[in-house]
């Protein structure tokens, strides 16, 4: 995302990116990307053999087993997740709110996409007596509610949700018959590894849960196009996977062979890639916590960012503040804040939140810094809020908050 202007843009052509890490590729990365460049063999649809055997070891080394006739690969999460949902039918159902790529997948395909709100303490997966009732209302009204997507490690909310809150949603999800997809994409950039403790939804009920993973989370940069699946074993999960890969294979959405080989090796997790992705994970930990201060000090209300490299806020309690400035709804917030601070600031009607609601995400990356000099600076810094360019871009931030005050 470069800006917030919609002009001329459908509600599907525009909508804010995922949050990026905004740092140079590594350069052992880049070299293998561009050794396999002259690679004349195309991957075949759903991703080669060398692909979906270091996705199968990803997956073990997080106690999912996993067997490379389970997995699907595909060029990025968009046209994977739009797969997986052309392989079923019925409605399906998300966590309001929820990453702001997952409703329009929905509705391209013609298909009612219902939001259920989230817990009070985390996002991304749905409250489960609300979810319960949205289902049966759904099917009083002649609806065939048939998935769940959620994510246990959240965009937008930057949040993980406990154990016992997922299981919780996913039993009442399955007592309704709903098959699951858990989106997993920002399960390695957790904040403090160590205390919080994230389970996956498939190893709770491995034979009801579909998984997908946006490499770009982690391991490679958003540039290059790559997602995997993880499908369920036995019949079940084979024919869906077959469904899954004859929509890719209409798609001709196949991963580049020279994307293939660079992400297999980020999937391998050699040190240099591990290395990376645990540096830019604390980084973007201790720029989410200071940006999270400075919003909760102006009035506003943000639960504490524990993955990602994002925040959700709310500004309800600036409302007063805000209207006295023309703005009344997150579509005016996310213009008012963007050109505030230079840098885009989707408002939560991009999330599915209501547009009334004066809820915004905060990325962290241009908080980094403006150059990739400045980006690896903060990355090698023993006190990156420290640096002239980090404290400068808080301060900023911190300004145009309490103005609203």
């Amino acid at each position: 995302m470069t800006g917030t202007d919609t002009e001329g843009r459908g509600p599907v052509r525009y909508g804010p990116h995922a949050p990026g890490a905004g740092l140079p590729v590594p350069p052992g990365l880049s070299a293998v990307l561009a050794a396999a460049a002259g690679d004349p063999v195309a991957e075949p649809p759903g991703g080669g053999p060398t692909l979906r055997e270091a996705a199968c070891g990803y997956w073990w080394r997080r106690g999912l087993r996993t067997r490379p006739g389970e997995v699907v690969a595909a060029s990025g999460a968009q046209s994977l997740l739009f797969a997986l949902l052309g392989a079923y039918d019925g409605d399906v159902l998300m966590p309001r709110p929820c990453p702001a790529w997952w409703t329009p997948q929905v509705r391209l395909l013609g298909r009612p996409a219902y939001h259920v709100p989230v817990p009070a303490e985390c996002g991304g997966v749905p409250d489960p007596f609300a979810l319960l009732e949205t289902v049966r209302r759904v099917r009083a009204e002649g609806g065939r509610p048939r998935l769940l997507l959620l994510s246990v490690a959240d965009d937008p909310t930057a949040t993980v949700a406990p154990p016992e809150t997922v299981r919780e949603a996913c039993e009442a999800a399955l007592g309704e018959g709903l098959h699951i997809v858990s989106d997993e994409t920002w399960r390695d950039t957790v904040h403090e590894p160590h205390e919080t403790v994230l389970v996956s939804p498939a190893e709770m009920y491995p034979e009801d849960v579909t998984v997908i993973s946006d490499l770009a989370g982690a391991l490679t940069p958003s540039s290059w196009p790559v997602a995997v699946a993880r499908f369920p074993q036995g019949e079940r999960g084979a024919a869906r996977r077959a469904r899954t890969l004859d929509v890719l294979t209409a798609l001709g959405a196949v991963v580049p062979a020279p994307v293939a080989a660079a992400a297999a090796h980020a999937l391998d997790e050699p040190p240099e890639v591990t290395e990376r992705a645990t540096a830019a994970s604390a980084l973007h930990a201790r720029v989410a916590a200071a940006v999270h201060h400075l919003v909760v000090t102006a009035g506003a209300v943000s639960r504490p960012p524990q993955a990602g490299r994002h925040l959700y806020a709310d500004l309800g309690p600036l409302r007063a503040g805000l209207a006295a400035r023309g703005v009344t709804d997150s579509m005016e917030l996310e213009d008012h804040l963007s050109g505030h601070l230079d840098m885009p600031v989707p408002g939560g009607h991009r999330f599915g939140d209501e547009l009334g609601a004066l809820h915004v995400r905060l990325d962290t990356a241009p908080f980094l810094g403006a150059t990739d000099e400045e980006r690896l600076e903060s990355l090698a810094a023993p006190a990156p809020l420290e640096l002239p360019h980090v404290t400068a871009a808080l301060e900023r931030l911190g300004a145009a908050f309490e103005d609203l005050r």
